[in-house]
């Protein structure tokens, strides 16, 4: 892992949120010991959304979008991070290019993850939405038959 010796770091323990959901700070964090849970509530429910570790980074949608958290970091255990603000992010570019270039192959990677998950999930709801229709053919088609009296062929 890079060293950054340089920059701000922050100790979180185990439990504590990092970030908010809706939150309009802008730094990016990355984990120097332990991981960080991303979660977000959807429908009253705690969904997960990743499980960061060491070298790992996140916060960079709202660092370079400008926009609010889109979901909940929380510390797994002694989790030390190195801060990074937006002035900060372009002077470590800029004394290590090499940064900005893993930092887009985790970005890549993550939207080869997601993509897999969705095609994963979009391919199981067509299963299942077939399965269901077959379903509901079959029974349709039984209860039809059982519904008609026999016919009577004609000598």
């Amino acid at each position: 892992m890079k060293k950054f010796s340089h920059h701000e770091t922050q100790s979180f323990a185990d439990g504590d949120i990092i970030v908010r959901e809706g939150e309009e700070t802008r730094e990016m964090f990355v984990i120097q010991r332990g991981a960080v849970e991303i979660v977000k509530q959807v429908g009253g429910h705690e969904v997960r959304l990743a499980l960061l570790s060491r070298g790992a980074f996140f916060g960079e949608m709202s660092l370079l979008e400008g926009l609010p958290r889109s979901a909940d970091a929380r510390a797994c255990g002694a989790t030390p991070l190195v801060v990074f603000r937006p002035g900060s992010l372009l002077l470590q570019i800029r004394r290590d290019p090499t940064f900005a270039f893993e930092l887009l192959q985790q970005m890549s990677r993550r939207v080869r993850e997601l993509n897999d998950k969705l095609v994963f999930r979009v391919a199981g709801a067509e299963f299942g939405n077939r399965l269901a229709r077959s379903s509901f053919m079959m029974t349709a088609a039984s209860e039809y038959a059982a519904s008609r009296p026999d016919e009577e062929t004609e000598p």
